[in-house]
């Protein structure tokens, strides 16, 4: 009897031991645990105390960025050329996408660490002609001037190409306060919505190549317009096509269809509007090569320019490009000669459009990676 007593003595003395380590180590993996969340939340602080410091008090060595705003499709078909351009000039640009409502550059659809997670989330979709194009391009200057280190914002296309290296791009754009707005009275189409007068009277109507770059200012005009943008939604729609090409009913009240091509005239009336044309360089930076004739599309017959294929992308054509020193505007019998810094230069620093292949063979057969230094 006594025997069994004992031993149900020492059962009880270990699990007393077992249970006593058991807690232990339950208290001690608890406080090891918590110490290593204090530690993870108290560096996650710290870097969020470090970014709202560095807001507030701006590095000393932080350049004037440019901005690079991309009208995409989808993914960026050129990115390896860009990536070429951007490579070790981190801190004097900024990125931003509008493609497709819903896309992500993640590492499935881009190759290119500059490319990353620089889509916006709040795109819109784009129907060519219609105002949605320059309500883009709205949408891309309001996330570009929330970075106040942004000092000149550049469009481009998901086709266009750098022509030169990014320092003599940078030294180029940033060497005059001046936006370069392609801006030229447009007296032979008829795009020009009489309905939209007043509110945009005849004598400000402007045109031009869409592929603009403005400094803050003129950036700020664009985004912060109320009057100018709601004419071109109620005046500008892309007119129905002939019936056996149509892709949507004719509406009944077929005045309301008015071809303006918004993104030719938007920025430029608008600026002219304001009073601001003094301040602006009236060019582009950016080529495009105008062939009325090789669309094969019935609707878009002329409204493009030329594509640059894989048998165009020659040593000739770049250098025919970078050689362009002066632009003709007949409507305005103006000649603009090109210039930089006081001295004559090239016109354009980028050009467009060109396929990827065209531009893959720029890179392998061309050996483009010294066409783009200055």
């Amino acid at each position: 009897m006594k025997k069994k007593v004992s031993q149900q003595k020492l059962l009880y003395r270990w699990k007393r031991k077992v249970y006593a380590t058991l807690m232990f180590a339950f208290c001690f993996g608890t406080f090891v645990f918590i110490q290593a969340r204090f530690a993870s939340i108290q560096a996650r602080f710290n870097r969020i105390s470090a970014s709202l410091d560095s807001l507030k008090k701006p590095r000393l060595d932080q350049r004037p960025q440019i901005a690079f705003l991309f009208i995409a499709r989808n993914r960026l078909p050129l990115e390896f050329v860009w990536d070429a351009f951007f490579k070790g000039e981190d801190g004097k640009f900024s990125i931003y996408v509008h493609s497709r409502p819903g896309f992500v550059l993640n590492e499935a659809t881009t190759r290119s660490k500059y490319f990353l997670d620089r889509q916006l989330n709040d795109s819109i979709q784009v129907d060519w002609g219609e105002s949605t194009m320059i309500e883009a391009e709205r949408v891309l200057l309001r996330h570009a001037l929330r970075d106040s280190f942004n000092h000149r914002f550049v469009f481009l296309s998901d086709s266009c190409i750098p022509l030169y290296s990014f320092s003599y791009t940078y030294n180029y754009i940033m060497s005059t306060p001046t936006s370069f707005v392609d801006s030229f009275a447009d007296t032979k189409d008829s795009r020009y919505n009489p309905r939209m007068n007043p509110i945009i009277p005849v004598r400000n109507w402007r045109k031009g190549s869409q592929w603009v770059v403005l400094n803050r200012k003129h950036a700020e005009i664009v985004v912060n317009d109320t009057s100018v943008f709601p004419m071109f939604q109620q005046h500008c729609r892309r007119k129905s096509l002939p019936e056996f090409w149509r892709d949507r009913p004719v509406p009944a009240e077929g005045w309301k269809e008015h071809n303006c091509i918004p993104d030719e005239h938007y920025v430029q009336t608008l600026l002219s509007q304001k009073g601001v044309d003094s301040e602006l360089t009236r060019r582009s930076l950016t080529h495009s090569a105008w062939d009325l004739s090789s669309s094969k599309s019935n609707e878009r017959r002329g409204w493009h320019p030329m594509t640059y294929k894989f048998s165009d992308a020659t040593p000739d054509l770049i250098q025919s490009i970078k050689g362009i020193d002066n632009i003709n505007y007949e409507t305005e019998y103006r000649r603009e000669w090109c210039s930089s810094k006081g001295k004559p230069s090239p016109c354009f620093l980028f050009a467009r459009k060109f396929t990827r292949p065209a531009a893959l063979r720029l890179l392998r057969e061309v050996n483009f990676s010294l066409t783009i230094i200055a």
